[in-house]
């Protein structure tokens, strides 16, 4: 019970916290998102800085956006701006910062998505990886819950359904198993995660920039439309990436027709996903790739782990 109200408190923080500061996208008079001309990419209203290019501040002066109220991206600071939310001050903008430092330590903007995205994913790893064992731990503890299943199929009394519960924390029990603690590891890395991504999309110098031939601003979409076809290599990563990380992470304490359920749904999500990532920009791509493929080499880890034990 008191694992409960934890998580339940947790997820109101999560709410109360995104509900103070989001990204906020240009709109015409119309309603409809305004893009840049040249990228394709959704602009954000609430940037945190100047943007450079000229194309995007045409775009910002035409939609009577202050631009000159804000500093440039390479004199932000947390404290530019003033308090604006929890969410915003606390979380997003310190990251922002961070994302213009290592960018100008190395120099390249999509090469500090990947540093940070790894820095994040290592302060994180004790956590992560908890959980990655734990998912684990119900996959060795499969037969024992599916013969428990049987054992009670057909009992429904209340003595029958108490033992039963009596005899699955015993199983949870040996195989080093907590049923909340994936919650619990869920909600403390996400605001973190939705923060980084967030900074992403608020930062100018971001869909400003260039990784690898690879403008981190225009999505794929426009890309391969505008003759670029070697934008599709972001696309194709992200559905590998995605593909994979999914993969490693099914089949845990579900049975047969649940894992059949489960499968046919992360195929439609693995779907979703590639179809979204044609429409979003490179760097958020960028993102999403380095992140997942930090999963998949950290779940294979804790599953040749788990191999050697046994």
């Amino acid at each position: 019970m008191k694992k409960k109200k934890i998580v339940l408190i947790m997820m109101l923080c999560a709410i109360t916290l995104s509900a103070t500061g989001c990204t906020t996208l240009l709109k015409d008079d119309n309603g409809k998102t305004v893009q840049n001309p040249v990228t394709g990419q959704n602009l954000p209203k609430n940037i945190l800085c100047q943007p450079e290019s000229a194309s995007t501040l045409e775009v910002y002066d035409k939609y009577n956006v202050e631009i000159e109220k804000l500093p440039k991206c390479q004199n932000f600071t947390p404290a530019s701006g003033g308090y604006e939310g929890i969410w915003t001050t606390i979380f997003v903008k310190p990251l922002a910062w961070v994302i213009i430092q290592i960018g100008k330590l190395v120099k390249n903007y999509g090469l500090a998505i990947i540093l940070i995205t790894l820095l994040i994913r290592l302060i994180m790893y004790p956590l992560t990886r908890k959980s990655a064992m734990q998912s684990e731990n119900l996959k060795l503890a499969q037969p024992e819950l599916d013969k428990l299943e049987k054992k009670y199929k057909n009992r429904q009394d209340q003595e029958s359904m108490m033992q039963k519960s009596q005899e699955m924390l015993l199983i949870y029990k040996k195989y080093q198993i907590n049923p909340m603690a994936g919650c619990l590891y869920a909600f403390i890395q996400l605001p973190l995660f939705l923060a980084f991504y967030e900074a992403l999309n608020r930062l100018p110098l971001i869909f400003e920039g260039t990784f690898l031939g690879l403008h981190l601003g225009t999505i794929p979409f426009t890309g391969v439309s505008n003759g670029k076809i070697y934008y599709l290599i972001i696309v194709i990563l992200v559905a590998l990436v995605t593909h994979y990380s999914f993969k490693l992470n099914s089949g845990a304490s579900m049975g047969a027709e649940q894992a059949k359920q489960m499968k046919r749904m992360m195929t439609i999500m693995t779907i979703v996903i590639t179809v979204s990532s044609t429409t979003i920009s490179t760097a958020i791509g960028l993102y999403w790739i380095v992140n997942s493929g930090f999963t998949i080499v950290q779940n294979l880890l804790v599953k040749r782990r788990k191999m050697n034990v046994k």
